[in-house]
């Protein structure tokens, strides 16, 4: 039986940029949306082939603003013989006075957390859930507020840590996660803090659907470019 679609784009990615080898100790960030959960399937799914030579640990960092992981998640992970580790953080108490709450500090605390765990454990190697849409976001965001085209790239070794960020998802479109999500039952958890709809993301994501027509092609293509513009200034 062929692979589903979405699995076969990760593995071209993981194969183009190198992310994953033989050796590899990887953390994936589990946040219970469907980019995660999508990325947590996929190298569940990878570790049972025979060439695999990597490990990987799941972490859910949770936070006084969100919540508990919902059951079918849970029961997709148990299926997928996945294993969870739960660190709580208190987000609120490690904002100075004076200092706005908001999705990029929580983020920030999210992603501190994760590399914290990453280095105590003897993972070289974080997975983080952005897709092409993300990545494209982040772009588009980076040029109009601050007249950059600093974005994620799809790997990106940490100058100060023995750690490595890595996108499996980079060549993913958004709508095939949310196809596997629906036909695997893991689609609708999103985060639910009253801090999301401040952030600016979601008029950068209309005016990217704007932009390309939501065609996978044109958003393929602007990705591209971006990838060979990258690779052309190292």
């Amino acid at each position: 039986m062929p692979q589903p679609r979405l699995f076969s784009i990760m593995d071209k990615a993981c194969y183009d940029f190198k992310m994953i080898e033989k050796g590899d100790k990887i953390l994936v960030g589990a946040s219970g949306g469907k980019d995660s959960t999508a990325l947590i399937e996929y190298l569940a799914n990878r570790k049972k082939r025979k060439d695999a030579g990597f490990d990987f640990v799941c972490v859910f960092v949770k936070t006084e603003f969100g919540k508990d992981l919902p059951p079918n998640i849970l029961s997709n992970y148990k299926k997928w013989g996945v294993d969870l580790v739960t660190v709580n953080i208190d987000v609120a108490g490690r904002s100075k006075e004076g200092h706005k709450l908001g999705c990029y500090w929580c983020s920030t605390q999210r992603r501190t957390e994760l590399l914290r765990y990453a280095m105590a454990n003897g993972c070289n190697k974080i997975a983080l859930g952005h897709h092409m849409d993300d990545i494209l976001e982040t772009v588009l965001m980076n040029a109009m507020e601050k007249g950059t085209l600093g974005g994620m790239p799809p790997v990106l070794q940490y100058e100060k840590y023995p750690v490595k960020i890595i996108r499996p998802l980079c060549y993913v479109p958004q709508q095939v996660i949310v196809d596997r999500a629906k036909e695997m039952d893991y689609f609708g958890f999103t985060c639910t803090c009253s801090f999301q709809e401040n952030s600016s993301r979601k008029t950068t994501r209309s005016k990217l659907s704007l932009l390309t027509d939501d065609d996978e092609g044109v958003k393929q293509r602007l990705f591209d470019a971006l990838v060979k513009e990258v690779r052309a200034c190292d």
